[in-house]
């Protein structure tokens, strides 16, 4: 698979079949992104990579608390501005209609967060999910770092036949992450990555994307 390919055929997967990830292959990708963009060289990331058990009661863990309608835990930096201005918040509208209505959850049903949180909580079916975290000193440039970082762990995923869903749901519930991994309270948790092979029969689901000319300026030539 070239980087093209890797790139084009790169979608968040909401349905994993559970089947096991050697760790050898995720050894492998994790050693590849190290490769990735660093200024300074500071590679500001830490990652956890959770499995089997641990990962299944997290799983019931998060689960429980958002069958009960916990609303999480307080946000550390906000997923979204506010007041989103056009263009923006038409097109995250049309994503999560498309998105939602992929999973068989109307946008009128009175029971949408509940299920949409645990569909999340249980990171949807994946076997692996991956926790990035940043030490809190870092500032707005090593969060940078680490977003490319994670997009080079999820384009080596697909080099090895796997797909990825990033989730920053899981800073909802950042606690119970937190005590699962280890992390200390000087370390923030950016997002959480489900790892795993496609689930054969479910339709793809690829949101649109911007044409490049509203997005791209040639200056120049």
């Amino acid at each position: 698979m070239d980087v093209y390919e890797a790139v084009d055929s790169r979608r968040a997967v909401r349905a994993f079949s559970g089947e096991p990830v050697p760790k050898e292959v995720l050894e492998r990708v994790l050693t590849g992104a190290a490769r990735a963009p660093s200024s300074g060289n500071l590679q500001p990331w830490r990652l956890y990579v959770v499995t089997g058990g641990p990962l299944a009661e997290l799983k019931r863990r998060a689960t429980a608390r958002a069958l009960a309608g916990d609303p999480g835990d307080e946000r550390e930096y906000p997923m979204y501005p506010d007041e989103l201005a056009p263009p923006y918040r038409e097109r995250i509208s049309a994503a999560a209609a498309q998105r939602y209505q992929a999973l068989g959850i109307e946008r009128d049903d009175p029971d949408r967060p509940g299920k949409i949180a645990a569909l999340n909580a249980g990171a949807f079916g994946a076997p692996v999910v991956l926790f990035c975290y940043l030490d809190r000193a870092m500032g707005p440039g090593q969060w940078a770092d680490a977003g490319m970082y994670l997009q080079t762990v999820m384009l080596l995923l697909r080099a090895e036949g796997l797909h990825s869903c990033p989730q920053v749901m899981w800073t909802m519930y950042r606690e119970t992450v937190g005590r699962t991994v280890g992390a200390d309270d000087d370390s923030v948790l950016l997002c959480g990555i489900s790892v795993g092979f496609e689930q054969e029969g479910v339709p793809p689901l690829r949101t649109g994307r911007a044409r490049m000319a509203e997005t791209v300026s040639f200056i120049g030539g």
